[in-house]
């Protein structure tokens, strides 16, 4: 059994609860003294995980300290706040710990794909990231669940799976971080923009085509920042982009629901809280800009979101784009 700390305690406490009842040793980490004195006492999330109990062993603290002594450091904090939390428990942070993101998000102002971020910070640790097809709130209740783990360091995806594998959660292991990593960050646009087409009232066949092409995009995009299209296959690409586009589970269908239903961009994210979509999605328009590749749908998105665009005119624009053969607008033509 291992020695974790997790930074964040939204989706951090679901993997703690899960990780506690299998038999490891886990502290949760926040920064706000309220918020861990009400997990401490009552036991229980009852905004993000209403009804799941905290096992006694479920550790939750303040104190940066807590990092110290870690054989894992899983970080899961928004992407907002990533680097500020990994800086604050920076100087207590073993030499070797293994340190893996798990968090879904990119850096506004560098644009970096959050593992970079842990290699900046601490670049005497071994790094890694697991993603894949996962909600906080089922993962706390020990629903089934696979992701897939992959990292920079050699060993250390197979000794994540072997640690943290178990009966309810199943880690498949990966060599392309920068595929796992983008796969998890670019399907929330897609999820967002899915959940905007139900709100307006549109059906199936406008979902899944824009999980379709949004596929296409996140596969185009990624390849063109470095990733294996192969990954896209896998649970971090088509895997995420169905449990994300497809549950009320799921922030950014939820915001994304409340745009289409007429509410302000900022007002549906301000309403939901974290979604990832909403910021991620300029921060990869912007990349796509400078890659010179083509993101349809993540520019209606940004345009909806930022720019106060009436969705049912991008939906128009996405339908009336130029006619193609399918493959013409696929990545490996």
């Amino acid at each position: 059994m291992a020695k974790i700390t997790i930074l964040g305690c939204g989706y951090g406490t679901a993997l703690g609860v899960m990780f506690t009842t299998y038999g490891h040793e886990v502290v949760t980490w926040t920064k706000f003294e309220q918020e861990a004195e009400l997990l401490r006492t009552e036991r229980e999330h009852k905004r993000l995980l209403p009804g799941v109990k905290l096992p006694e062993a479920l550790g939750v603290t303040t104190d940066p300290e807590c990092v110290s002594g870690a054989d894992i450091i899983l970080v899961a904090i928004p992407s907002p706040f990533f680097r500020e939390a990994v800086q604050a428990v920076k100087p207590f942070v073993d030499k070797g710990t293994v340190v893996i993101n798990v968090s879904k998000g990119l850096e506004g102002s560098t644009g970096y794909r959050l593992s970079q971020i842990l290699t900046e910070e601490l670049p005497d640790n071994p790094v890694g990231v697991i993603t894949g097809p996962c909600h906080a709130e089922e993962i706390a209740r020990l629903v089934p669940t696979t992701e897939v783990c992959a990292s920079y360091n050699d060993g250390v995806a197979d000794f994540i799976q072997r640690t943290l594998s178990n009966e309810r959660y199943r880690i498949y292991t990966n060599d392309d971080v920068a595929g796992c990593e983008l796969g998890g960050v670019l399907k929330n646009p897609i999820a967002l923009g899915c959940g905007i087409a139900r709100g307006m009232g549109l059906g199936d066949n406008t979902v899944a085509a824009l999980m379709t092409r949004g596929m296409t995009e996140i596969t185009r995009l990624g390849v063109g920042l470095g990733a294996n299209w192969k990954t896209f296959t896998g649970m971090a690409g088509i895997g995420d982009l169905i449990v994300t586009c497809t549950s009320q589970h799921s922030r950014n269908f939820r915001a994304g629901n409340l745009i289409g239903k007429g509410a302000p961009a900022a007002e549906a994210v301000a309403q939901v809280g974290t979604v990832e979509g909403y910021t991620s999605s300029r921060i990869a328009y912007r990349l796509a800009q400078e890659k010179g590749i083509d993101t349809p749908i993540i520019e209606q998105i940004v345009r909806i979101c930022y720019e106060g665009s009436d969705p049912t005119q991008s939906i128009s624009a996405l339908m009336t784009r130029k006619s193609k053969h399918e493959r013409e607008v696929f990545w490996m033509d």
